[in-house]
């Protein structure tokens, strides 16, 4: 946050909101998230299992994925929807934060992983898709399923590599 007090801040909080329009499009966005989630459920039904979607503060809308090996190791990934970015990730979560460090150590040779600083809430995130389309749905929803399934075999065969 910047170093302005919150009473300095408030009126243009109230200006931004004043409009209706953030609202409405993170409401839209949230949507999306949702019913990516439902896609993911019915189309991974018995390789993975999905967890309701989740809201960061106003920063990240998600849901995780686990299957028998990711629990397996305490691990999850997470399909995040980036609000300041407006993109899509992947990431690669433990389930505590001393999974994660231990994790974090271990693949600081990986490509995705930062070896000077670990992300806050995660091991490692990957861009998912870069600049999605809005516009169309279904179009949007077959960008990331392509996404995925490569990406996330990726990570699977990098896991046990690492192991």
């Amino acid at each position: 946050m910047s170093g302005k007090s919150l009473n300095t801040l408030i009126p243009a909080y109230k200006e931004a909101f004043a409009s209706g329009e953030i609202q409405k499009t993170y409401q839209s966005l949230v949507g999306i998230v949702q019913n990516l989630r439902t896609e993911f459920s019915k189309k991974y039904k018995g390789e993975f299992s999905v967890a309701n979607v989740l809201h960061g503060y106003i920063d990240f809308t998600y849901f995780y994925l686990q299957n028998d090996y990711l629990k397996k190791n305490k691990l999850k990934l997470a399909i995040v929807f980036n609000h300041q970015q407006v993109h899509f990730e992947l990431w690669l979560l433990g389930q505590t934060k001393d999974v994660q460090i231990r994790y974090w150590e271990k693949l600081k040779g990986v490509k995705w992983v930062n070896p000077e600083t670990m992300p806050e809430y995660s091991i490692f995130e990957v861009t998912l898709l870069a600049n999605p389309g809005f516009d169309n749905d279904k179009r949007l929803s077959e960008s990331i399923h392509n996404a995925f399934g490569p990406l996330s075999q990726e990570i699977f065969n990098m896991l046990e590599a690492y192991e």
